[in-house]
């Protein structure tokens, strides 16, 4: 396993290139009806400890991820002094609440990240907006600018903004260090203008997504199509992604030459296709579940797989017979009654938009 690299988000701070996603041990990840484990919070935070401890430093979760921001907030006081630790948060404003969103809404969200993860400065703040057709993102973003400035947050962030919204946002001269978005070899779209507007901005990108919740490994290969209800809402989310790429037998095909070329090099095909995205352009890490520490051992090797141009040829040959996904990064997502659309959920926060 080699040392886990790290790269420059800003002067100062830097993050490592895997980054331990918190979105599986949310509560609200498990999907209603299924047999998953709950999570363990103890073994939760002792896996957290050790991928720390392996050079895994970087966290990243959301004020919507039920409970996950208190979990890493335990996480930090055991680990104490023992190294320096990141953690990215995000802030996601209710759908319902986005018409009559005001500072104070901005603020009371920080300020419960802040008090939840017991820091006195968020690292990374990353802002979501689901609809567009409700104005106010632009100032959304400003009025975590004045927070930045005062101190409470060190870095802002997006996520899941398209060209056209992420450009307003950052004309209006909020500085944007980072864009979170899906990105994969099943979901290409940040290639579709994004990765060049991230470049021409000095932005980098943060991927999730990468591993599609678990499809992008051995386990599934020559497995016959789900029939049943998956087990959490990763999987329900990716396996639509597998839909949209031109479905089962075209994913097998690509699945098949993961594992050709990870078996040359002697390694997972999830560590195949985590290294194809982080050598795509402007992209600075990628996100991985971090329910356990069992994968620290795994996503090192990562680090260790170097992709020949014949091996990059080789999925290129099956990409190019993918039907999609097409058009801006998360343009599917945000489609009135649309399938990809219909598995949100917009209204997780809870928070009134009155003081």
């Amino acid at each position: 396993m080699s040392a886990v690299p790290r790269i420059e988000l800003a002067p100062g701070y830097t993050i490592a290139r895997v980054v331990n996603g918190g979105w599986q041990l949310a509560a609200g990840h498990r999907v209603a009806g299924h047999r998953a484990a709950a999570v363990d919070p103890g073994a939760a935070v002792d896996a957290m400890i050790r991928l720390a401890e392996a050079g895994f430093t970087t966290f990243d979760c959301a004020d919507v991820y039920t409970g996950v921001e208190e979990l890493l907030g335990r996480f930090l006081r055991a680990y104490g002094g023992r190294g320096a630790v990141q953690v990215h948060t995000k802030l996601v404003p209710d759908r319902h609440a986005l018409a009559a969103l005001e500072r104070r809404y901005v603020e009371r969200v920080v300020d419960r990240s802040l008090a939840r993860l017991g820091v006195e400065r968020l690292d990374l703040v990353q802002l979501h907006w689901w609809d567009y057709e409700v104005p106010g993102y632009v100032e959304a973003a400003r009025w975590l600018d004045d927070l930045r400035r005062a101190g409470k947050v060190r870095l802002l962030g997006a996520t899941n903004f398209d060209v056209r919204r992420l450009g307003e946002i950052v004309a209006a001269g909020v500085p944007i260090a980072a864009h979170q978005v899906q990105y994969s070899l099943l979901d290409r779209r940040p290639e579709h203008g994004m990765a060049d507007f991230c470049a021409a901005h000095g932005i980098a990108i943060l991927c999730y997504g990468t591993l599609a919740g678990g499809f992008l490994s051995e386990r599934w290969l020559g497995a016959p199509e789900p029939a049943g209800p998956l087990a959490n809402r990763s999987l329900v989310k990716y396996r639509l992604m597998i839909d949209e790429l031109g479905g089962w037998p075209l994913y097998q095909q690509l699945l098949g030459e993961l594992a050709r070329i990870a078996a040359r090099l002697g390694v997972a095909a999830a560590n195949v296709a985590a290294r194809w995205v982080l050598d795509r352009p402007r992209v600075a890490g990628v996100l991985v579940g971090a329910r356990s520490a069992a994968y620290a051992a795994s996503n090192g090797r990562i680090f260790d797989v170097a992709l020949g141009d014949a091996d990059r040829r080789a999925l290129a040959a099956v990409l190019a017979r993918a039907r999609g996904p097409r058009g801006d990064v998360f343009g599917l997502e945000r489609q009135p009654g649309g399938r990809h659309a219909a598995i949100m959920k917009t209204d997780l926060n809870q928070l009134g938009v009155t003081v």
